[in-house]
């Protein structure tokens, strides 16, 4: 049975690693601002074909940038996996802890396709503001206790699956589904931070892909968390004191 884990857990880790690297392949590949992704240059009537493609383009967007935070909890829920009486029920319960957690952030990208057409409506000088207040609210949620109490659950794979614990593959749906509540719980802001600072270019999704991993795998991450709170706030200031530092956050991004 042991080993029956133990090669459970090396094939989610490696089946983990080559979707999260076909993400980023995929984005490396066809790199796209928010305007692109929602297939507009002007601010318009948006169409189900420009959701439908958005939310598409944010799933694998979110599968590179969370699956490698998510990798230790799905890994251990893989070598739990010891009582499975054959790999297919191994194969079906640890997809389905997965699916589920990709699920709920791609499902995400429907308010966020929302937002980023109103955002194509926006004046220049409005946009500023807004970007100015997205950035001082998510570094102030940063610091907030709400986020300490969704990080702990991430940074603790242990802890999370002895307190939500559910047999078969419906308690892995179910597992699965709490455990992506809480990671957009930690995350959601950051997110937010990404759409509208950043314009969901590649230079952001990177940085914040590494702020996330760091806050969930590294030591002392919820000090990360702390301080990447304090940089948002204060960039946040700086882009209220002179708005057309948000102009350049934007292109930087592409």
């Amino acid at each position: 049975m042991l080993a029956t884990a133990d090669r459970a857990t090396v094939i989610t880790y490696a089946a983990l690693l080559v979707v999260t690297a076909a993400a980023w392949l995929a984005m490396f590949w066809s790199p796209m601002a928010g305007e692109d992704m929602a297939g507009m240059e002007m601010a318009i009537t948006p169409t189900l074909g420009d959701g439908v493609a958005f939310v598409a383009a944010w799933a694998i967007m979110m599968a590179a940038m969370m699956l490698p935070s998510a990798m230790p909890m799905i890994g251990l829920y893989a070598a739990t996996q010891r009582s499975a009486v054959n790999a297919t029920r191994t194969s079906v319960a640890v997809s389905a802890f997965a699916l589920m957690y990709v699920a709920l952030w791609a499902l995400t990208g429907v308010p966020i396709y929302f937002a980023s057409v109103a955002l194509m409506a926006v004046a220049p000088a409005t946009l500023a503001y807004t970007i100015a207040a997205v950035l001082i609210v998510a570094g102030v949620f940063q610091l907030s206790p709400l986020k300490q109490v969704c990080l702990r659950h991430c940074r603790s794979p242990l802890g999370f699956l002895l307190g939500h614990w559910r047999a078969g593959w419906r308690g892995a749906v179910s597992m699965g589904w709490a455990h992506a509540l809480y990671c957009l719980g930690c995350c959601g802001a950051l997110m937010v931070v990404l759409v509208v600072a950043g314009a969901m270019g590649l230079p952001w999704v990177l940085l914040i892909a590494c702020v996330v991993a760091a806050e969930k795998i590294l030591p002392r991450g919820e000090w990360i968390a702390r301080m990447t709170g304090v940089a948002l706030a204060l960039l946040g200031v700086a882009v209220a004191a002179e708005p057309g530092l948000a102009a350049l956050l934007r292109a930087w991004a592409m």
